[in-house]
């Protein structure tokens, strides 16, 4: 079979599109997410954390890791793209670290969680309606 192959990447999905040269104007589409460009919600509500001064760590940023709020590495075959993001704290306390990673002030929460919380209610409530 003689066919082309174009992939594209749309709404945080890998598209691939075959077309098919024997049928003219023929073609299907295979729409894939194993990656995603967009980082996924871990959780709704905040990590409260203990960090010490001087140690450095590796916030997850694409939502995927097993170890919230830390990278285990499931980024690289999960969201490529999105790479932790490494801070090291000044000093030593209780600090609260983003789980919904939206935050402007990462690694730091900075309330968004309050919009994501909001817009999956709102989200819900739609639901019922329809």
């Amino acid at each position: 079979m003689n066919a082309g192959l174009i992939v594209a990447v749309r709404k945080g999905c890998v598209e691939t599109m075959r077309q098919s040269r024997l049928l003219p104007g023929s073609s299907w589409m295979v729409q894939r997410c194993l990656q995603s460009a967009q980082p996924a919600v871990a959780a709704r509500l905040p990590y409260r954390v203990k960090v010490s001064a001087g140690k450095r760590y590796a916030w997850c940023a694409c939502g995927h890791s097993k170890k919230q709020p830390f990278c285990d590495g499931a980024h690289k075959t999960k969201a490529p793209s999105i790479p932790p993001l490494r801070f090291t704290p000044d000093r030593d306390g209780t600090v609260t670290l983003c789980a919904c990673k939206q935050t402007s002030s990462a690694p730091y929460c900075d309330g968004t969680h309050f919009k994501v919380i909001f817009r999956d209610l709102a989200t819900s409530v739609k639901k019922m309606f329809k």
